[in-house]
């Protein structure tokens, strides 16, 4: 069995976050491993408050758990503050650094960004002076997910358009430096179209994926269950376009499951 990680917040719902990623994981046949980035006191509608982990006990952690196992794939979700992204960071930093064999790099561990800026009723999940280190941490993304309002703030472009999409896109992946970018269209009006950009040297490929709409109502946890699909994916040894496409099909059949757990959203069944 594959090992994968991840590095996030807990909801204590399961919804979404920590919980839910390890969930998706053993969906997949992927022993999950976690490490704590922040606490929240959460139900199924809102966020009530954050409690960011100690930097250093986040770095502790991961330096720890690295020096004993080296997960196949590593997945990045909320990361609260920049001292605790700093400190993640510096452990991905040193599990690349051990990672140098006969004065080569060993095959790097695909790492997903799932870069969580807020919740959906709006209460930041990330302290604005953070982002410039999300945005390093992106460069080191196999594939960085966000949905279409994030994609808009961390790189200034409309994303209103289709051109705006793929605009965004190409930031992600020519200015940041992630290998790839899945921009999610949950959030556009009309029915939702995500893009897949892929960079290959100096060329960057667009793929447009079609979706519709369910009416299930407000549910919970869709993002994350997403980026945990792909880093599961990924562990097992799926290509990306392929680990990207059965990941969609796996939220979208969740979604079409959920359940009231929740008196205010539904939540995805696996």
């Amino acid at each position: 069995m594959e090992c994968a990680l991840t590095i996030a917040g807990s909801d204590p719902t399961g919804g979404a976050g920590l919980q839910a990623d390890l969930q998706v994981f053993r969906h997949f046949g992927v022993h999950g491993a976690g490490v704590i980035t922040a606490l929240t006191v959460q139900d199924s509608g809102s966020v009530h408050r954050v409690l960011p982990s100690f930097p250093s006990v986040v770095l502790e952690q991961l330096r720890v758990l690295l020096k004993d196992f080296t997960p196949s794939a590593i997945k990045l979700g909320m990361l609260a503050t920049d001292d605790v992204a700093l400190n993640v960071e510096l452990g991905l930093r040193e599990l690349e650094n051990s990672r140098i064999s006969g004065g080569r790099p060993a095959a790097r561990v695909p790492i997903v960004v799932d870069p969580v800026l807020a919740a959906s009723d709006g209460t930041a999940l990330l302290e604005r002076r953070a982002w410039a280190r999300l945005q390093d941490l992106i460069g080191r993304a196999t594939l960085v997910t966000p949905n279409l309002p994030e994609a808009q703030a961390l790189t200034d472009c409309d994303v209103s358009t289709e051109e705006g999409v793929q605009a965004a896109a190409t930031a992600l992946v020519s200015h940041y430096g992630a290998e790839a970018a899945l921009i999610k269209g949950g959030h556009a009006a009309g029915p939702p179209r995500d893009l897949l950009a892929t960079r290959q040297g100096g060329t960057v490929t667009y793929d447009w994926f079609e979706g519709h709409r369910m009416d299930v109502g407000s549910v919970h946890g869709t993002g994350c269950a997403l980026a945990a699909a792909v880093t599961a994916l990924l562990a097992r040894g799926d290509s990306l376009p392929e680990a990207v496409g059965t990941a969609r099909t796996f939220v979208r059949d969740s979604i079409s499951r959920s359940e009231d757990y929740g008196k205010r959203a539904r939540f995805l069944v696996y």
